[in-house]
């Protein structure tokens, strides 16, 4: 057996560690199983030891054995290996030695770096329908510094209602600001309540968006037609009987969340059309709120008035229904701020709580996304505990991104997201429904707006292609997540090992996320959804961990010491000068090298592992940014020295001067 290894050291952290052979430990080499292995041999072991205050290198005497070996033979290629070593660290030490450390700069480029690589990121994921709009982001920019800090719970609610079609999420999004509800010109569009924050002069309250509510008097073909709910697209694998059933609760799901918003708010606004005029729907949803709700403050808005002239005039046979019209149109805007004039003379003003901190009250936000019919809205009503979202066999009744605040397991507060299935792009396309395209639309964009993804796959279906795809847009979007597999309760014949060999297959098909953890569920009955919040909070914790500088140039040079960058055919290496973490959520790291080229792909990924090995984050991607170190020009404040980094003598400096 011959071992021959070459071991550098410095003082006072060792930067690499050369090896021509696997390393054995040192008492190996004189006990009794080596000499039975190798009797005829003793190993030669040349040690090379470079003094701090010395740019040669010292060669110690070998240990030789008497009885001449094959050992010499190899001895005469090490010396070519041997040589080129040392010129190269000789050149390293000229021209790192003596040069100053300047942190500062490091860290304020790091930062740059971070900024322009999220930039470039975001404008290669931008969605259909964004746009650069400099007054869009002047309004949300506006809107963001007027908000004041309460909870959501605390706000009061204003709720609109009215019959199918007449303009509610029009005049939701006006309010609100953005396009949060989808607005398309056919009925039934909306079906679950949508919450928004909105804002007039020194009052802040919860604008609540609900679905057309309908009466029982009406036959079920009329109700149909009147929401647009289709008996076959996406229900072919359901029973007849099924659909029926499904179809036919309908209407009472979408009145039952009407009439839960209407309940919790404190101001109506009742919405009519004004170009349609008066109808017997209108007639008898006044009435209803008339009987029912008569202690609430009601307001009778006349949507679709653009003329100011012809509003009253549109406006007029409005006055039959009891309530005082008011004209206004949702798309121009026009009598929308006499209108929350209105709504703010009823509402009682919400005072700042006193020694708000942000980071301490931030809340993070899920968003609960997948392919259609695997469980998403079970999952938010479980949690919830009500019926929040409607839960129906039929796919895409989710329609909108619906939020939802939550106190989790430890009282930390959780705003959950629900979103509407994803299907294939060419899926989307082929079924001509510019509903459903928004709807996709809204779930990508909630991710993007969330800090935790619950990734939900059903436990009896295969990871699909769209799967795949769902968990590379999580990965780019930076967000942390957990997979969550609900319908667990279907898995015929379960035993202890079922769960390994499923989280197996699911970490071979989902190789992008191998590194989020999975949660297994029954959200019909509530089985363990409660370790989804656990799971998430944990995520989050990961997500916003910020390395000190000491720890990661610990796991750095370690990794260094165990795999150092491999050769070109040139002969040139990589070398890593500095390596902090430029930001959290997800958390990012900048290595400054020498060259970004000399770092291959597959560097890269161990680098990212021996992270994720000795430093944790689990459940969130981490970022790995390469950077050129740029050559400092000289400073002739400071005497005409130019500012680097010395990593071979400067890093325990480094470490202490930079660790928090």
């Amino acid at each position: 057996m011959i071992v021959s290894s070459k071991l550098f050291y410095a003082n006072p952290f060792p930067p690499l560690l050369f090896c021509t052979l696997p390393k054995l430990p040192l008492p190996f080499l004189s006990s009794p199983l080596h000499s039975s292995l190798c009797p005829a041999t003793t190993p030669t072991i040349s040690i090379y030891v470079t003094a701090p205050s010395s740019r040669s290198l010292h060669k110690l005497p070998s240990i030789k054995n008497s009885g001449r070996s094959n050992v010499d033979e190899f001895e005469e290629d090490d010396k070519d290996d041997v040589v080129e070593e040392e010129e190269e660290i000789d050149k390293f030490h000229y021209e790192t030695e003596d040069d100053e450390v300047d942190i500062e700069a490091l860290e304020e480029e790091a930062v740059h770096v971070v900024t322009e690589f999220s930039s470039s990121l975001s404008r290669q994921l931008r969605l259909e329908g964004e746009t650069a709009d400099p007054k869009e982001y002047r309004r949300q920019k506006r809107q963001k510094a007027t908000t004041r800090n309460i909870a959501d719970h605390l706000l009061p609610r204003v709720t609109i209602v009215g019959r199918p079609n007449v303009g509610k999420s029009a005049l939701f999004n006006r309010l609100v600001g953005g396009n949060k509800a989808i607005v398309v010109d056919e009925p039934g569009v909306t079906r679950d309540r949508l919450y928004g924050r909105s804002f007039w002069g020194e009052h802040e309250f919860m604008v609540v968006d609900t679905g057309g509510v309908l009466t029982l008097s009406k036959s079920q073909d009329n109700v149909m037609e009147q929401l647009a709910v289709s008996t076959t697209i996406g229900m072919e694998g359901i029973p007849l009987a099924s659909r029926e059933a499904a179809v036919a609760r309908m209407p009472s799901m979408i009145e039952k969340q009407a009439t839960a918003a209407v309940e919790e708010s404190s101001i109506i606004i009742f919405l009519v059309d004004g170009q349609a005029g008066l109808t017997g729907a209108d007639v008898e949803i006044a009435d209803w709120l008339r009987k029912n709700y008569s202690n609430k403050f009601i307001i009778l808005a006349v949507n679709k008035c653009e003329s100011p002239r012809k509003g009253i005039m549109q406006a007029s046979e409005f006055w039959t229904l009891g309530f005082s019209p008011l004209p206004i149109s949702a798309i121009s805007g026009t009598g929308t701020g006499e209108l929350l004039d209105l709504v703010c003379s009823e509402l009682a003003k919400v005072k700042c709580p006193e020694n708000f901190d942000g980071e301490e009250n931030y809340v993070p936000a899920i968003a609960i996304v997948g392919r259609p019919n695997v469980g998403k809205s079970s999952i938010l009503n479980a949690l919830v505990g009500e019926d929040r979202a409607i839960v129906s066999p039929v796919s895409g009744t989710t329609r909108d991104a619906t939020d939802t605040e939550i106190p989790g397991p430890d009282g930390q507060k959780f705003r959950l997201i629900d979103t509407a299935g994803i299907r294939r792009k060419a899926a989307v396309a082929s079924s001509g429904s510019v509903t459903e395209a928004l709807s996709v639309n809204r779930a990508f964009r909630a991710i993007r707006r969330s800090d935790v993804v619950a990734f939900v796959v059903e436990a009896l279906a295969c990871i699909t292609e769209q799967d795949c795809r769902i968990a590379d847009r999580i990965e780019k979007e930076g967000k942390g997540c957990l997979i969550v597999v609900n319908k667990w309760d279907t898995i015929p014949n379960k035993n202890q090992q079922t769960a390994m060999y499923y989280e197996q297959d699911v970490r071979e098909k989902l190789r992008i996320l191998n590194w989020a953890p999975i949660v297994y569920s029954t959200a019909i009955a509530g089985h363990s959804v409660e370790k989804i919040l656990v799971a998430a909070s944990t995520v989050e914790k990961e997500r916003s961990r910020r390395l000190s500088t000491s720890i990661l140039n610990q796991v750095v040079q370690e990794a260094l010491a165990f795999k150092s960058p491999p050769r070109t055919r040139g002969g040139r290496r990589g070398r890593i000068y500095y390596c902090t973490q430029a930001a959290i959520r997800p958390p990012t790291f900048v290595f400054f090298v020498n060259d970004a080229n000399l770092f291959p792909e597959t560097y890269r990924r161990y680098m990212e592992k021996k992270l994720r090995t000795d430093a944790g984050f689990s459940g969130t991607p981490i970022r790995l940014i390469w950077r050129r170190r740029r050559k400092m020009e000289k400073d002739e404040d400071k005497g005409g020295k130019r500012t680097a980094l010395n990593p071979m003598h400067s890093s325990r400096k480094l470490a202490l001067a930079a660790s928090p």
